[in-house]
């Protein structure tokens, strides 16, 4: 049976400034990514282009942390889809539990965010997840249906192929985060592949990457990519530092 394609990558989140940006996308530059990983890294705004030029013409995929769904006008702060396209970027993170905990995301914007990067060309990084009160009170299920369904909505068949998902369980992500166990995630996974078979059919909901995300490291990885319906791993702190992405990419890859 030969070895699945999986995506592999990290949010810097609102680390690295300019110049610690560049220095890491030249060590990245400098990997060796195997032929079945597809790598991706998603800098801060302040060294989007940057980290874009340098990744050119190489495997990497590189990501904005969030935009707006306008193209341009009176939005103080904001980031257009086509100023994410101009610095280079050809993904965008949308959705992250932060920005919905704290920047007030909704489910109805985070649809227009993946609406309007598709228009533009991007490929929405469409982040999902369950809170601590969703998980204990056995709903995680339904949570990740509704943030589906709600964030595809309006999407033709063929756009919807065009998205990844990630699921992230706020209470696994950051730093007093536990990971979760892998045989959650497999019944997480093979429910939320249900999800978009019931949208688009089997065939085309086999061609959408669904990435785990949440306290993700070089010890757990690729017990979480061996899963059937994991396709990649979301990877937060243990991947900031380049020699830490290298190990899990290598680590998945074997």
């Amino acid at each position: 049976m030969p070895q699945k394609s999986l995506w592999v990558g990290t949010s810097w989140k609102m680390n690295k400034g300019p110049g610690a940006a560049r220095d890491a996308a030249a060590r990245i530059a400098d990997m060796a990514v195997p032929d079945t990983i597809t790598p991706f890294v998603i800098p801060p705004f302040t060294s989007l282009e940057t980290v874009a030029a340098r990744l050119e013409n190489t495997a990497w995929h590189v990501g904005a942390q969030n935009m707006h769904w306008e193209e341009e006008g009176a939005w103080t702060g904001e980031i257009s889809p086509r100023m994410v396209r101009e610095c280079g970027a050809d993904l965008i993170e949308l959705g992250h539990s932060e920005r919905r905990e704290h920047f007030g995301e909704t489910d109805i914007t985070v649809n227009l965010k993946v609406r309007a990067a598709i228009r533009h060309g991007l490929r929405p990084l469409i982040c999902i997840g369950d809170s601590a009160e969703e998980y204990e009170f056995n709903v995680t299920h339904e949570t990740l249906a509704r943030q589906t369904k709600m964030a595809l909505h309006g999407l033709t068949t063929d756009e919807i192929t065009t998205v990844l998902l990630a699921y992230e369980p706020v209470w696994a992500i950051g730093a007093k985060g536990r990971a979760a166990e892998p045989e959650f995630v497999d019944i997480a996974h093979k429910r939320l592949r249900h999800v978009l078979i019931e949208l688009v059919g089997e065939e085309q909901a086999r061609r959408v990457p669904l990435l785990y995300g949440g306290s993700v490291s070089l010890d757990n990885a690729a017990r979480y990519t061996a899963l059937s319906d994991v396709d990649g791993v979301f990877i937060g702190r243990s991947a900031w530092d380049p020699s830490g992405l290298e190990a899990i990419i290598r680590s998945v890859a074997s």
